[in-house]
């Protein structure tokens, strides 16, 4: 019993008791009565120089290169790998003549449906259509084609094509240089000849289109001049629409009201009726009343005991008919709530569904302004140019936002009281205020600062609430700025 455990590039086989056909992994512990192998899945390069023949009967040479190797992500191909090929040498004879048998096989038989020219141009194709075919061959060994380097087609010796067309070629092309030097020669002489007849068409096509888009330049001004008063015309139309479908809510609303106000009004007036039929039937209850008891002063000196019973029996009918009386009260009561309970629900009803009416039409009346400002939007920016700016101070026009901040500016500044003082020192011509000369240059300046504290202070105050401290003085109660003056 031993473990084993492979390589990176190899994978251990085991078969033997307990084991099915057989098991391909890594590691694992190998029992007395099994066998374990190991198998290198590294790819092999298998070079090739396939010996092929076209659909026309030329034989030639196509060397190639295949990279092959087990197919490691696949199990089953994997086991197919282990079971057929594992017992031969990755490059032994026996897998490179399978190899290249399957390779052969099949560039044969896809070259021969083929022509040499299909062949040479499509050699990619040809590449992939022998990678595929092999590929499908080779799945059935468990084997991968990693990569395929088909090379240049060689000729076989005695069968030159190759040759002979690279000498056509060169001879075609040497022909061909001469033509071309013909040709070039022939189109200098006779470009320069329609250069000077194509300056001179150009100018007057150049001519001709500028008449042309100045016209046309003339008819897109009227264009955009008609269609900005239609424009103008459909958002009046639209305006006219609003006002009328407003006018239209007032009315509903109007009528709902009217209609309320009619249904609150024969309520009020059947309650006052069944109000009436009750008092009325207790007024004749109460005369009934007195009708009996005259009745009974009346008739005292009659039989006691007839009167009883008939006073008996009119109670009776009495206490019958004020049962009735209140049944038909509450009747005629639960009649009226069930009518006011109607009304009230039809109001609401109707109240509903023309708010419902009126909020729809409100939607739909900003959603069509809501298009027709966009299509009037779109339609001024493309009349501008494109001009963002200029469209914005159009419409700041239109809506008026520069007389609406105007006024917004002249209310902000509304009820601004600003007072303007004149500071004087009271001299004129040089003289003080007490009338000495004003030689003294620095006495002056100073009497002037003095003079004007009081009228410092004063606005200090006026403006701020603040005073000055005690050491430098008070302001008077009522504070004028001409008294002040005067008494400085």
């Amino acid at each position: 019993m031993m473990y084993h455990v492979a390589r990176a590039s190899e994978f251990l086989v085991i078969t033997g008791i307990g084991i099915n056909e057989l098991k391909i992994t890594k590691k694992a512990l190998v029992w007395p009565l099994q066998k374990c192998r190991i198998i290198d899945v590294t790819p092999v390069n298998y070079t090739f120089e396939v010996n092929a023949m076209s659909a026309e009967k030329l034989p030639f040479l196509l060397p190639a290169v295949f990279t092959i190797g087990p197919c490691v992500d696949d199990r089953e191909r994997l086991i197919k790998y282990a079971k057929l090929l594992s017992h031969h040498e990755r490059d032994s004879h026996d897998v490179k003549d399978l190899v290249q048998g399957v390779i052969e096989g099949e560039t044969r038989v896809l070259a021969a449906s083929m022509t040499m020219e299909e062949i040479f141009k499509g050699t990619k194709d040809f590449k992939k259509e022998v990678f595929d075919k092999v590929q499908l061959e080779l799945n059935q060994f468990g084997l991968l084609i990693y990569n395929a380097n088909i090379k240049q087609l060689v000729d076989v010796q005695g069968h030159e094509y190759f040759s002979y067309l690279g000498q056509k070629t060169q001879m075609e092309a040497a022909n061909q240089a001469k033509i071309d030097v013909s040709e070039a020669k022939m189109k200098g002489e006779i470009g320069a000849k329609e250069r000077e007849g194509l300056t001179r068409q150009n100018a007057a096509k150049i001519d001709a289109e500028t008449k042309i888009i100045s016209t046309q330049r003339d008819g897109d001004g009227k264009k955009e001049e008609v269609k900005v008063k239609t424009d103008v015309k459909i958002y009046e139309n639209q305006r006219e629409a609003e006002v009328a479908e407003a006018n239209s809510v007032l009315a509903t609303k109007k009528a709902g009201w009217s209609q309320q106000a009619k249904m609150a009004e024969i309520e009020a007036q059947k309650a006052v009726a069944i109000r009436e039929a009750v008092l009325q039937q207790e007024v004749e209850r109460k005369n009934a009343l007195t009708k009996t008891e005259s009745l009974k002063a009346q008739h005292l000196s009659k039989a006691t005991v007839d009167y009883e019973i008939k006073a008996s029996a009119r109670s009776q009918f009495s206490i019958v008919q004020e049962a009735e009386a209140e049944l038909y009260e509450n009747r005629k009561a639960a009649e009226a709530k069930k009518l006011a309970a109607e009304a009230q629900t039809y109001a609401v009803q109707l109240a509903a569904d023309a708010a419902l009416y009126a909020k729809k039409k409100e939607a739909e009346g900003l959603k069509g302004i809501a298009e027709a400002e966009g299509v009037y939007v779109r339609s001024l920016m493309s009349a501008l140019g494109g001009n963002y700016n200029a469209l914005r101070d159009y419409m700041m026009i239109d809506k008026g936002m520069f007389k609406d901040i105007a006024k917004f500016n002249a209310e902000a500044i509304k009820g601004l009281q600003p007072k303007i003082s004149i500071w004087s020192n009271g001299g004129t011509n040089g003289q003080m205020v007490d009338g000495t000369s004003g030689g003294h240059a620095g006495i002056k300046e100073l009497a002037s600062i003095y003079q004007a504290m009081p009228h410092l202070l004063e606005t200090v105050h006026e403006q701020t609430g603040m005073l000055p401290p005690a050491w430098m003085g008070s302001l008077p109660v009522s504070a004028d700025p001409v008294t002040s003056s005067q008494s400085a």
